[in-house]
């Protein structure tokens, strides 16, 4: 495979199949360039000074790291100046981020997650970004942060694009514009992340699960049911041995099933049931369902396929299990027996 660029491959989409802006590409190369300055400062680690906490809390009411700090500044520094956004949502902030007046607005918006994974900074174990790009409303009303969060209240079908960094090993950048799942690397003496995978399947049938098993005590009956029958192997119902993995880091366990497959679930439990799940619509859910379905796999949240949610809130949290697609049908046919 000749190696293209994110660039290259954002202008052959543009100009061969006509399902991005230009405005949309050179959105999605500063997300790339923002991604790169985060994986410098997660490459220095103690070095630079970053590890520990914060010192703070994010609106989840969860210890910010202070590299959750810096990723965010980096991707909101990043994206402000350069005319093709008109707001920013971030995991990590109470309401959105505005295009301060002195820099263009343009049509998108753009959510994130700056830094998925974060307790595991410390360990040196994989960590990532998940990112989302919608476009504007016409006549939303931008005028105060307050104002501008119906603007992004908007189900994950409407989608433009969607994407991840995993920072381990090396660092990738895992991107879908609605034609399929392409995977990047980012050359690190080059300076740009350069096209090492297209077209991304994952497999319909697995032999691997992701969960949190501690929680098994608060599980619905139906996610307990499907992980029982796992855990019986060739002898039980579902004929073959599966094998548990679990990174808890969202980004590194959902490249896992993009790279050969498996599920990740994340489900209600009674521990999250006032709050409606563990994991966040518009800043996991929605973008990893996105670029799931779009390699051939399913999201729901046990009950309903996750992109044909109608967002209430920006923070709302949902039910995630994701991967391969029978696995996932399995999992969801239990939920309404």
């Amino acid at each position: 495979m000749a190696q293209r660029t994110l660039a290259r491959y954002l202008t052959e989409e543009q100009r061969d199949k006509g399902i991005i802006t230009g405005d949309l590409k050179f959105l999605l190369e500063i997300v790339s360039r923002a991604c790169q300055a985060i994986s410098v400062a997660i490459g220095k680690g103690g070095l630079g000074g970053v590890l520990g906490e914060a010192g703070s809390d994010n609106i989840q009411g969860e210890a910010q790291k202070k590299l959750d700090v810096l990723s965010n500044e980096i991707l909101l520094e990043a994206n402000e100046w350069g005319g093709h956004l008109a707001a920013m949502a971030s995991e990590e902030m109470d309401l959105p981020h505005l295009v301060p007046h002195r820099f263009p607005k343009g049509e998108y918006l753009l959510t994130f997650d700056p830094l998925d994974g974060s307790s595991n900074i410390d360990v040196n174990v994989s960590i990532g970004t998940i990112f989302s790009v919608l476009k504007c409303p016409e006549g939303a009303d931008l005028s105060t942060p307050q104002a501008a969060e119906a603007a992004f209240l908007q189900p994950g079908t409407a989608q433009v694009a969607a994407g991840y960094a995993v920072y381990g090993p090396t660092t990738l950048l895992v991107l879908s514009v609605g034609d399929g799942v392409a995977v990047f690397t980012l050359d690190r003496e080059q300076g740009s992340f350069l096209l090492t995978q297209d077209q991304v399947r994952i497999p319909a049938d697995t032999k691997e699960f992701a969960i949190n098993m501690s929680n098994r005590r608060f599980w619905e009956e139906p996610v307990r049911r499907y992980v029982d029958e796992m855990l019986a192997g060739r002898e039980g119902p579902l004929g073959k041995d599966y094998n548990m993995r679990w990174v808890a880091s969202m980004v590194a366990d959902v490249h896992r099933i993009m790279t050969r497959g498996g599920i990740f679930m994340y489900p209600l439990d009674s521990k999250m049931q006032e709050q409606g799940g563990k994991l966040r619509l518009m800043y996991e859910a929605n973008p990893m369902a996105f670029l799931v379905e779009q390699a051939g796999g399913a999201a729901t949240t046990g009950r309903r396929r996750i992109l044909d949610i109608a967002p209430e809130k920006l923070h709302q949290r949902v039910p995630v299990i994701l991967g391969s697609k029978n696995e996932v049908e399995r999992v969801t046919a239990y939920h309404s027996m």
